[in-house]
């Protein structure tokens, strides 16, 4: 289980003699999925979850989680969310049976920062309840329910790289929409619509980020000034049109990158490919962007 999860303790609790621990583990693209019963109750004291978010829900029973200065009750209606940067101690009763949910921190972050199409300001903190029964959460468990049932039945979702790609982007997703946490009020807001010539250059920087474009030649091609350009594009989409051409090409390399062999790719192919010529500046800058260099997004 430490292999599984991370380094932590166990203090058994209570009376009742010796039970059969039961533990079962299958992974398929970076979601992992656990069953546990201890058999009797536990004290369970984990070290820092640095690189993922473990999602507990309980099958039966009642756990009691302390997570900083805050204790609830984990009940089949209520899961709890552990997360990387917290204390947490929990006390398991016996009869307490969990289906456990591992997600990998960098695609919860990277799927996170599509959505709101900016890097993040601080690190993702999800409400450590999460209530079982709220209508976004019982569609995220359904696509739960799906993937549990492949893994057992021998399905192919998780053999087809691709297709479990997709599906984990959809899982994830589905959870930072119905699951509150630190950037819920910022994805809720709503977005202005820009007016057509500034959405005619979006597309013009979308469909043509490979080439040399520069402020002027959108802003020739959309029949406005440069300096109404910037201001549309300071307005409703918070950046320069080359700031917002540097992140369509920033994305795209990523894309790229995770997609290519390293064997036959480099990242200086991929960079030159989607319009980044000075390629000192471009590491430095996805670095910033993804937390990783771009030679680490390739390996993976």
């Amino acid at each position: 289980m430490g292999s599984a999860f991370c380094p932590h303790t166990l203090e058994p609790i209570g009376t009742g003699g010796a039970s059969p621990v039961r533990f079962h583990s299958a992974t398929a693209g970076t979601v992992g999925l656990h069953y546990l019963d201890y058999g009797t109750g536990m004290c369970i004291r984990p070290s820092d979850l640095d690189d993922f978010y473990l999602i507990q829900i309980p099958l039966s029973g009642v756990a009691e989680i302390t997570w900083g200065s805050e204790t609830f009750e984990s009940t089949p209606a209520v899961a709890s969310i552990l997360q990387p940067g917290g204390s947490v101690t929990m006390q398991w009763h016996r009869g307490n049976r969990q289906l456990i949910v591992r997600l990998d921190r960098q695609s919860m972050e990277r799927q996170l920062q599509e959505a709101l199409g900016a890097p993040l300001r601080e690190p993702l903190r999800f409400d450590p309840h999460m209530e079982l029964d709220r209508p976004g959460i019982r569609s995220w468990r359904g696509m739960l329910t799906l993937l549990r049932a492949e893994m057992e039945n021998g399905g192919s979702l998780p053999t087809e790289p691709i297709v479990m790609k997709e599906f984990e982007r959809l899982l994830l997703s589905q959870l930072i929409v119905a699951q509150p946490h630190n950037y819920t009020e910022v994805l809720q807001r709503p977005v202005p619509v820009a007016p057509r010539t500034i959405r005619r250059a979006v597309e013009i920087l979308e469909h043509h980020a490979d080439e040399l474009l520069t402020v002027e030649d959108v802003a020739s091609a959309t029949g406005i000034s440069v300096r109404a350009l910037q201001d549309g594009f300071k307005k409703y989409f918070g950046t320069t049109p080359m700031g917002y051409l540097r992140e369509v090409r920033m994305k795209a390399v990523r894309t790229w990158l995770l997609d290519a062999d390293p064997s036959t790719t480099t990242v200086s192919d991929a960079a030159t490919r989607c319009g980044f010529l000075h390629l000192g500046r471009f590491s430095v800058q996805y670095r910033e962007k993804f937390g990783e260099s771009p030679s680490e997004t390739l390996r993976r």
